[in-house]
This record gives C-alpha cells, structure tokens and sequence, in this order.
C-alpha cells in the first residue's frame, strides 16, 4: 500500500516538474521572443548605438541626430548648416533592413539556446547610407556662403598730393573644393559635426594705373609747377601707359605728342647710331660712351657722330631713329658752339600751335618717343626680341643692347628719377637739361629704365618753363614723381 502511494506521489511529482519545467519555458521563450523585438546590446547604426531599442525608437534616433545642424566656422564667422538644405538624405529603411537581417540572422531555437544560457548576441556596426547631392552642396557654398562670407581685396590708394600709398587690405576666397569634403564628412558623423573651412588669401592688388596718373597729376599741381610738363610711364611687364602731359597745371593732348628739347637725352640715339651703323665699340669708343653718357659730355658725342659720318653724322642719327618709329626725335647738327644747323626738320610735335616749349632746332624729341625707344631697347636685352631687333637686323642683338643698358646705368647723378627711388635700384638712363647764355635753365629731362623687385618700367620726364626752372623745386618735382612710381611698383604685400 505504501508502495502505490510512494509511486502516485512520484508520479504527481514529475508530472509538476515536467508542468514547471514547461511554464518556466514558455516563460522564457516569451522572453526571448520579446527580446527579438529589439536590437542588441552593442548594436550600432550609422555609427549611433541602438542596442535595446526596436526598428521605430532607432529611426527615430538616427534621424535625430542626423538632422542637427552642422556648425561651420569660415574665418571669425560662425553659422549652422541643414543638412536638408543642401541635399543631405538618410536611407534608413536599408539601414534597418540590414540591421533586422542581423537581429534575426540567427536560427530561433539557437538563438533560444544562446538566450537561455545568458548569452548575448554579439552587436554589429551598420554603416551610414544616405545620399548628398554635391552639385546642390556647390551651389549652396557658390551662392550662400562665398557672397556673404568672401573678402574682397582692397587695393592700395594714393594719398593725394604726396607720394605715398594707404595700404590696400588682402582679400579671401572660400576653397571650395575642399569645403565639399569637410562639410560631407561632418555630416555623416554623428559626434563631429563642426567645419572649420579653409580658404585662399588673395594678396592686395595694386590700384589701377589711372589711379596712379591722377596722384602724378596732383603732385605737378601742389608743386605749382607752372610750365610745361610731358610724363611717360610703361609698365614692362603689362604694357600698361601713362602719357600725359600738363600746361600750367591744365591738360593738354598728347595726340600728337609736345616737342621738347632733347639736350642730353639725344645722346641715347647717338649711342645707338654707333652700335648699329659701327657695331661693337672698341675701347676708345667704350670710354668715348662712357663719357658722354655717364659725365655727359658733349665733344664725345660729337666724335662718335664724326665716326659715323663726319659731314652727316647727325643727319644719320635721325635716320636711325625714324626707321625706328620716332616721329618727333631729330639731332639737325653737331654740340660744337657754331656749328652749322645741317637741316630744319617738320614734326608733328614741333608744329603744334597750342603749346609752346622753345624746342631747339638742333635736337628734339618728346616723352613718348624716347619711352617707345627705351621701352625697345629693355626688350631687346631682354629676349633678344621687339622692335629695334626687326628695324635694323643683323645690326642690333641682345647683348649689345644689354651692353648699352649698362652704359646708361653709368649715370649715377643721384638726382632726378634717382632721388626718387631706393639707394641700390638700377636705374638705366639719361639726364639733360639747358643752360642759356645768361645762365637760365629752361629745360630739365630725364629718361630711363628703372629696375625693381616690384616690376621693371619706362619713365620719362621732360619739362620746360619759359622764364625760368628752378633747379631745386623742379629737381625735387622730378623726384617726388619717380618715387610715386616707384611706390606704385613697390606696394608692401598684405
């Protein structure tokens, strides 16, 4: 009896275990069912953890934080970015389906088991997708962003009446090449979402060379210099010009040019008469050079014109330079008191009738033509090239004319155009100016080539007064308008 009661137990026994057994699992698949709602632990999505969170919560969050704001700094100005407004989309439905793929990768009865026996599936890293339309990320930084942000470069400006320049201010340019990479970056990363932009510095540009001819103007006019007055200035680099030229402070036209005296300056034809008509000087006529052009002599110049030719020396001279394209320049005799005048020449300078500067009848030229023919002589020692070369070939090339660029850079006078520039500058070129007989000077001039580390250029400066020049304020004159262009040339970078 005790035996059936023993076993009847046991069998109620078992049978409550097997029933606990069977509640406690269906517990726990429950469990584990829910558990598969959500994604596990460790799991991330586009870099964000979604672990414990079911498919919506996940979006939810993904576009969350996908949808701030990216903060750009682009200079000292600091902004906010939309990601929407510059064509920046979430794929959040393929990065849930690959993240569910993953949450229910596993066989539900293995899973079970890893579930029962407290073993988490391990979490994966999802990578970000989403799209970016970088044509409308260009327009946004192109339209948006550089008008409102760039800085435009400020060129230097003349202060009126001196020499002197206010700086210009350097500019900015976005770079937006690389602006598309940074901002992309930023916005497909959940925690970095901070630009800094990088741009291009754009150096001060000069002002515009009219700028520079009113500031030349104003300097004649605070001077007070009140006779007549030609400058002319090339730019050996752009071939930009300043031709103007004042009477009593008042425009006059320069078409065409006003014929001035040429006193020394002529002896720039004469030397290069000789090297064209004679070829390489030998080294009597080096010095002879030397002479006229460095301690400006005039009985050398008169023998290298005999050398030439000794009746028509002169005449040749002014065959040379018409052939070279000079209208306005002629030498009609020798420098020796009472020689003869040899021929009368008609330009279009001398006939003018509105502007009258006394021009000697035995040379004369104007700033143009003496910049034009400097201007052709730089090139020709430059690049063996320009017009002097296709005037006279086989009898001009590129080392005699350095060779007569090195004569000039011998007139070393220390006023003029070289009181204006820097103790140092090469400044290739030759003075002149008349004294009459009573002692007066008229005409004062100076033309030359100025080398500098801001750019090479012709200036050429005649002037004449008919009572009197007063070498000390016309001198300073000289001067002042070198060093303006000087400065102009040499504008400190920003």
């Amino acid at each position: 009896m005790r035996s059936r009661n023993t076993s009847f137990i046991l069998r109620w026994v078992s049978l409550a275990f097997i029933l606990g057994a069977a509640v406690l699992t269906a517990i726990q698949l429950v469990g584990y069912s829910r558990s598969r709602a959500y994604y596990p632990q460790g799991m991330t999505i586009g870099g964000i953890p979604v672990g414990g969170l079911d498919p919506q919560a996940a979006s939810q969050r993904i576009i969350q934080v996908y949808s701030l704001p990216i903060e750009v700094q682009y200079g000292e100005n600091v902004f906010q970015i939309d990601p929407s407004v510059i064509g920046f989309q979430l794929d959040t439905e393929t990065m849930l389906a690959a993240a569910d793929l993953r949450r229910t990768g596993n066989s539900f009865w293995g899973g079970f088991w890893d579930y029962l026996w407290n073993r988490p599936p391990t979490g994966d890293a999802i990578p970000l997708r989403y799209t970016l339309s970088e044509e409308r990320l260009r327009q946004y930084l192109q339209t948006e962003i550089a008008p409102r942000y760039d800085e435009p470069t400020i060129p230097a400006q003349p202060i009126p009446g001196t020499s002197e320049f206010i700086p210009g201010k350097p500019g900015r340019t976005l770079d937006i090449d690389r602006a598309v990479v940074l901002i992309e970056d930023a916005l497909r990363s959940p925690d970095r979402r901070s630009v800094v932009l990088t741009f291009q510095r754009a150096s001060a540009e000069r002002p515009p060379i009219q700028n520079l001819e009113i500031l030349l103007q104003q300097i004649i006019r605070t001077n007070n210099y009140d006779g007549v007055i030609s400058i002319y200035l090339l730019d050996l680099q752009t071939r930009q010009e300043i031709h103007f030229a004042l009477d009593g402070g008042n425009p006059i036209s320069v078409q065409p040019d006003v014929a001035f005296t040429a006193s020394s300056t002529i002896k720039i034809p004469i030397m290069l008469s000789y090297f064209i008509r004679l070829g390489q000087p030998n080294a009597e006529t080096s010095n002879l050079i030397l002479d006229m052009i460095r301690v400006s002599e005039n009985p050398p110049a008169d023998r290298l014109m005999a050398l030439i030719n000794e009746t028509r020396g002169p005449l040749l001279v002014t065959e040379d330079m018409a052939a070279a394209g000079l209208q306005n320049t002629f030498i009609a005799g020798y420098f020796e008191p009472g020689a003869p005048l040899l021929q009368r020449f008609s330009t279009p300078a001398n006939q003018r009738t509105d502007v009258y500067t006394d021009p000697d009848p035995y040379n004369q030229t104007s700033s143009s033509d003496m910049g034009m023919l400097l201007a052709d002589l730089y090139q020709c020692a430059k690049n063996g090239g320009g017009g002097l070369v296709a005037a006279f070939p086989g009898k001009i090339n590129q080392a005699a004319c350095q060779q007569m660029i090195n004569f000039l850079a011998q007139d070393r006078i220390g006023v003029l155009i070289e009181a204006g520039v820097p103790e140092g500058t090469q400044v290739a070129h030759k003075h002149g100016w008349v004294t009459d007989v009573t002692g007066v000077i008229h005409n004062i001039s100076d033309a030359g080539i100025v080398y500098t580390s801001g750019g090479d250029y012709v200036l050429v400066i005649y002037s004449y007064h008919p009572v009197q020049a007063i070498w000390d304020s016309v001198s300073g004159l000289f001067a002042q308008l070198s060093q303006a262009v000087y400065n102009y040339f040499n504008l400190p970078a920003q």
